[in-house]
């Protein structure tokens, strides 16, 4: 029973951390064990959890260590726990998410009930227009050099509760497992992959960041997504002050801005011509630059400080595309095709087509071409004749604009 245990956590929060876990999916950990494969020993294997996180005895597994690709070559480590460990990670954010989340900052909006990147994009798009300065802030490595003192120093701000310092602790010293069987010892940082990581990451930068930055700097508002920051100024020489300030407080938190990445951003426009080394930034796979847009009351033409999809994302988009091989699937008919590639072009039309869609026209004519390539592959009578296949399909698509979720913007062969 749960009131002879050391520590009082009902069963039925077990069950609803392992829903929550069962929704997200995800990929097995160093055990090889499939969130299919829990679940058919579900019963037992969640009573393992409560009992040992009840008793005090639940020590986590090693996460898997999984290196990720980055677009500048590097590679990034993801980790990656086990089913079992993501349900008690989640019996635990369960418990804290509700202290913190009305504590966070507004323009806190990573990983966030009711927030999303969209919503960053959008009002950084909007203070760009008032504020003339952009800092740029990237922090090297966070979610690998978080120190473990300062992280348990901030949880302690919002609980008392035992078992939740006690499980957070032991997740942070948890060691890495590396591909090969290598166990990888931890003394700073919480894997990036992890359920309960992004909520420590919140807490932390709530601290060192967000009511840092509004008590020292009311008059610059910011963005920050997790790690990726966007802080607006007036002036340069304001930018320049805030970058050295904000650059001093995240070394006494043991933390670095990254000397290449962090820089000080003109946002220039008709009403702000001025030259500027730096004119432009990145903020969740959007690129803030000068573009041309136009009055809506007298239609003329002027330059105005916009997000649009970013090169890197462009980058990934086609490189997706490439992959897919649609020339290669002559076997499947259109609507097929269709069916199984809709889903991820809505959703790069959903996040990327929300400002500035334009910018997507060069990425989907590339997907047409493919189209046309598929075309030409399957009907010997348009193998030899490009611009007849050309003209089969636009003729398709004014017939069906809905087929592909592109021809529905007006994206058209």
């Amino acid at each position: 029973m749960a009131e002879n245990k050391p520590f009082c956590i009902p069963k039925w929060v077990a069950l609803a951390a392992w829903a929550k876990v069962h929704d997200n999916h995800g990929a097995a950990g160093v055990d090889r064990v499939s969130i299919e494969a829990f679940e058919k020993k579900l019963e037992n294997n969640l009573y393992r959890i409560w009992n040992r996180m009840s008793s005090g005895t639940y020590f986590p597994p090693p996460v898997l260590r999984v290196m990720i690709p980055k677009a500048d070559g590097r590679e990034r480590p993801l980790g990656i726990p086990t089913v079992g460990d993501r349900v008690a990670q989640m019996v635990v954010k369960m418990y804290l998410e509700p202290l913190v989340e009305p504590l966070f900052h507004s323009d806190s909006y990573g990983y966030r009930p009711k927030k999303s990147a969209l919503d960053a994009v959008g009002t950084c798009r909007k203070r760009c227009w008032r504020y003339n300065w952009v800092v740029d802030l990237d922090i090297k490595g966070f979610f690998d050099n978080i120190d473990h003192s300062l992280m348990m120093h901030a949880v302690r701000k919002h609980t008392d509760c035992p078992w939740v310092l006690l499980y957070i602790e032991r997740w942070l010293k948890a060691p890495a497992e590396a591909e090969d069987g290598t166990l990888i010892a931890r003394d700073r940082g919480t894997p990036q992959g992890g359920v309960i990581s992004p909520l420590l990451a919140n807490i932390f930068l709530h601290h060192v960041f967000d009511a840092w930055i509004s008590r020292e700097h009311p008059d610059c508002p910011f963005e920050r997504y997790a790690d990726d920051v966007v802080i607006h100024c007036s002036s340069k020489e304001q930018a320049l002050a805030v970058k050295a300030s904000v650059e001093a407080r995240l070394r006494r938190c043991k933390l670095e801005a990254h000397p290449d990445k962090t820089r000080t951003v003109y946002c220039r426009d008709s009403n702000r011509p001025e030259d500027h080394d730096d004119i432009q930034f990145d903020f969740l796979s959007y690129s803030f630059r000068p573009r041309e847009a136009k009055n809506q009351r007298n239609g003329k033409l002027f330059t105005s400080f916009l997000p649009a999809i970013s090169d890197k994302a462009k980058k990934a988009i086609v490189a997706e595309v490439r992959r897919w091989r649609i020339h290669r699937m002559s076997r499947r008919e259109l609507h097929e095709l269709a069916r199984m590639f809709n889903p991820i072009i809505r959703g790069w039309i959903h996040y990327y087509g929300q400002y500035y869609p334009t910018a997507l026209r060069r990425i989907f004519a590339g997907l047409n071409r493919r189209l046309i390539g598929w075309a030409r592959r399957k009907y010997k009578r348009l193998r030899t004749k490009p611009r007849q296949a050309t003209h089969w399909l636009r003729h398709l698509a004014r017939q069906d604009m809905s087929l592909f979720a592109h021809w529905k913007i007006g994206i058209v062969p």
